[in-house]
This record gives structure tokens, C-alpha cells and sequence, in this order.
């Protein structure tokens, strides 16, 4: 009698180990789920459109950069001037970067 609580104790734990593990695991999968239906359906948070307004400024720069780059003509200086005055340092407001400029 005494063999079988103790086999029947073994059995319920082992029962309740594997159970909270599956629990654990239904849990990550049902989270991940959900960032991934968050990310498809459109709702970006602050960061992302921080991250897209970065990469458009970036973008615009490579424009310019290009042109300056496959220009022949004389208007090197002022391209890279305007560059240099639409577009603030990181980490500095457009208003800083201008009095920085002058």
C-alpha cells in the first residue's frame, strides 16, 4: 500500500509539472500571436513611426547625396549648404542647428 501513494504521489506530479509547463508554452504562443496580429494589422506605436520618420529623413539625404554626386555643374556648394540647413544633427532641434549654421 505504502509503494502505491507513493506511485500515485509521482504520477501527480508529474501530471501537474507537465500541465504548468503546457500552460507556459500556450501562454508565449497566444502572446506571440498576438504581436504578430498587432504588427499586420497596422497599428504601429511611437517607436515605429519614430524608426519611419528617420529612415524618410535618411532617404531624403541619400537624394541629395546622389545628385551631388552625378552633378558636373557648379552648384556643389549650394546643394551640400541646403543640405546642411534642411536637415537638424541628431540630437539637436532645428532651431539649434540654424544658430549652430551661423
Amino acid at each position: 500500500m505504502h509503494e502505491q501513494v507513493i506511485i500515485a504521489m509521482t504520477i501527480i506530479a508529474i501530471v501537474l509539472i507537465t500541465g504548468m509547463t503546457l500552460n507556459g508554452l500556450a501562454d508565449k504562443l497566444l502572446e506571440g500571436m498576438k504581436v504578430r496580429h498587432q504588427a499586420k494589422s497596422g497599428l504601429p506605436g511611437q517607436n515605429v513611426r519614430e524608426i519611419a520618420d528617420r529612415q524618410q529623413i535618411i532617404e531624403d539625404r541619400l537624394r541629395v547625396l546622389e545628385r551631388i554626386a552625378t552633378d558636373k555643374g557648379s552648384l556643389l556648394a549650394d546643394e551640400i549648404e541646403a543640405l546642411r540647413r534642411d536637415t537638424p544633427v541628431i540630437g539637436q532641434t532645428k532651431a539649434q542647428a540654424e544658430v549652430a549654421a551661423q
